[in-house]
């Protein structure tokens, strides 16, 4: 019976720490999907996907807010949602991107899919 506690905390442990996330595929490939800017990308990074996120089998979405000036560089990124260990790596690409020159700073809203392939 103990053991089967111990087995049951353990895993709610778990579950918890990954906060939902999918454990799936053992390779991950990170995806853009830049689909709600309004401004074109000249440069897009792909970011790396976390040792970390390998080890844990990791995959998921993560939303990014993006301001960028009118030069077309990111000076602010903001986590709007995701898995923390995706985002960290999401945001970091993100921040090296360039856009098209524009009239002003504007906000763009960036998806990442990390995903498992075979």
């Amino acid at each position: 019976m103990k053991a089967m506690l111990k087995c049951a905390r353990l895993t709610l442990s778990l579950l918890l720490i990954l906060g939902g996330s999918a454990i799936l595929a053992e390779r991950a490939l990170a995806q853009d999907n830049a689909g709600d800017t309004t401004r074109k990308i000249k440069t897009r990074i792909t970011p790396e996907y976390p040792e970390i996120a390998s080890r844990l089998k990791l995959q998921g979405r993560v939303r990014i807010e993006a301001t960028v000036s009118a030069d077309g560089h990111v000076t602010h990124t903001k986590v709007i949602g995701g898995h923390p260990v995706l985002a960290n790596a999401a945001a970091d690409a993100i921040k090296r991107w360039v856009f098209e020159p524009g009239p002003k700073d504007t906000t763009e809203m960036i998806e990442v899919v990390f995903e498992g392939r075979n």
